[in-house]
């Protein structure tokens, strides 16, 4: 006897609604179980970790600003996954857009006016990003080389390279910070309230804007049929070497983009604080919205409220980091296997 995957011929409404409720309670199960072992209230925890994240505006407008590059380098990773492309490298091109976008920041403020500063950064991490996802995407377009341990392997190339320019020539002279200095108020985004900044309005617009080159584009029906059989797309003439390049820059360029309003909206300096498995949690976005662009806003906003409830676990409940860690996983495991419960469904064979 075998128990397999099969895909299912068709989605069940009921299923897309019943699947998730389910998945959520077994999370909150997990869990319970785990904090009741150590001795902590459960109850308390979780109205901790729910309140902190979504209750105030303040508190939404934070577990907000954290689903900013979920957003763009979920988006991003749609793009990718759509063609069978396995694109693990988002949290590299996340953050080379951060890089070429600080360097934008730090020095064109003295030779461009003012007023240019943020257009030119923003267009110049995109432009970064794109770069970086490019390396994997001629690999495997004519080369044939597999994309999975390209992009994973240059996600530490770009960590070791952003921190040897902030250490190295980038780095604040006579201080001791682990940084860049601070980039001049110009190159500053905009803020909407509290810390909450207008890369939010371009995260959204920018998921939009995928969902509708995904669906009601030929560019995108070209994409999904070169996802599902490469030799249906060679038939109807689709180049597919110059469709992997294409869409990985996307890919790459929406990446680069959440690195870069995380350097010009939060952080405003290149520094070590870049690195925070954003591109990692975006795999995750993708899986979860069922590569749909439009889900994957609603549920980056989830995993940022997850992130920002645990910080706050730490805090008032007084849980180790680690156990924080395993607490977000707890809830999130069960939530992605559900995911994958929509599409397949288990199957026994029997001899």
């Amino acid at each position: 006897m075998r128990i397999v995957f099969e895909k299912r011929k068709s989605f069940s409404k009921k299923s897309l609604v019943i699947v998730p409720i389910v998945s959520f309670l077994i999370s909150l199960i997990l869990g319970t179980v785990l904090l009741l072992s150590l001795g902590v209230n459960p109850i308390e925890t979780y109205y901790v970790m729910f309140s902190g994240a979504f209750a105030t505006w303040i508190d939404f407008s934070d577990t907000l600003v954290k689903s900013i590059p979920l957003i763009l380098a979920g988006t991003g990773i749609i793009v990718a996954f759509k063609m069978k492309f396995w694109n693990i490298g988002a949290e590299g091109q996340l953050i080379f857009g951060g890089i070429f976008a600080s360097g934008a920041a730090l020095f064109l403020p003295s030779v461009v006016p003012h007023i240019f500063v943020i257009p030119m950064a923003v267009i110049t991490g995109m432009i970064g990003g794109a770069l970086w996802a490019a390396i994997p995407a001629l690999l495997k377009a004519y080369l044939k080389v597999d994309e999975t341990l390209t992009t994973l392997m240059l996600n530490y190339v770009a960590i070791y390279f952003a921190s040897f320019l902030y250490f190295g020539p980038w780095k604040e002279q006579g201080s001791g910070y682990r940084g860049t200095k601070e980039f001049d108020e110009s190159a500053w985004l905009p803020i909407l309230d509290g810390n909450l900044h207008i890369g939010i309005i371009f995260a959204v617009l920018a998921a939009i804007l995928v969902w509708f080159l995904l669906a009601k584009t030929k560019w995108g029906f070209e994409l999904n049929i070169l996802g599902e059989n490469q030799n249906n797309a060679r038939y109807i003439g689709v180049n597919i070497p110059r469709k992997i390049v294409s869409a990985m820059f996307i890919s790459g360029g929406l990446a680069g983009l959440a690195g870069t309003f995380e350097v010009l909206g939060v952080m405003h300096r290149l520094e070590d604080g870049l690195v925070m498995n954003y591109g990692y949690t975006a795999i995750i976005v993708a899986w979860m919205s069922q590569l749909n662009a439009i889900a994957a806003i609603f549920v980056a906003v989830l995993l940022a409220g997850l992130i920002v409830g645990g910080e706050l676990v730490q805090m008032f409940v007084g849980l180790p980091a680690a156990v924080s860690d395993v607490l977000q996983g707890l809830i999130l495991f069960p939530l992605l296997a559900g995911a994958l419960f929509t599409e397949y469904k288990l199957k026994i064979i029997r001899k």
